[in-house]
């Protein structure tokens, strides 16, 4: 059985390496089971191969991701598995430049009436509205 850490310490090419003769050697033990030829394979073997492949894969795809997210880390624009997904709903949902734009008729009617402003003029019987 192969050990996670051991694996760690190795480069991709060892480890691609490895994983060839692993393969190999569970290809030989699938025709050892069915041919059942002298030397009895047992199905336990089969079993720890496979997950020792499945265990080999996964840290090959990690080396391999790791290396794109440093390549990537200082660029613009980041390839889609490493974008955060966030939720659905979130994805979906306008972003502040779409949220804030307007439509022509809706810029025209803004700048013929502007927003008019008043203050309150404090006399001495009664608030009166002074427009400015």
């Amino acid at each position: 059985m192969v050990k996670t850490y051991e694996l760690r310490t190795k480069d991709e090419k060892a480890l691609v390496e490895e994983l060839g003769k692993l393969k190999a050697e569970l290809a030989k033990a699938r025709i050892g089971k069915v041919s059942a030829a002298a030397t009895q394979v047992k199905a336990s073997k089969i079993r720890v191969l496979r997950k020792d492949i499945a265990r080999l894969l996964t840290i090959i795809n990690e080396k391999r991701r790791d290396a794109s997210r440093l390549a990537f880390k200082k660029k613009k624009y980041k390839p889609i598995d490493q974008r955060v997904k966030g939720t659905r709903a979130s994805r979906r949902k306008l972003t502040t430049f779409e949220k804030t734009r307007k439509t022509v008729k809706a810029l025209k009617k803004r700048n013929c009436n502007p927003l008019r402003k008043f203050a309150l003029e404090a006399q001495s019987s009664y608030l009166s509205l002074i427009h400015i």
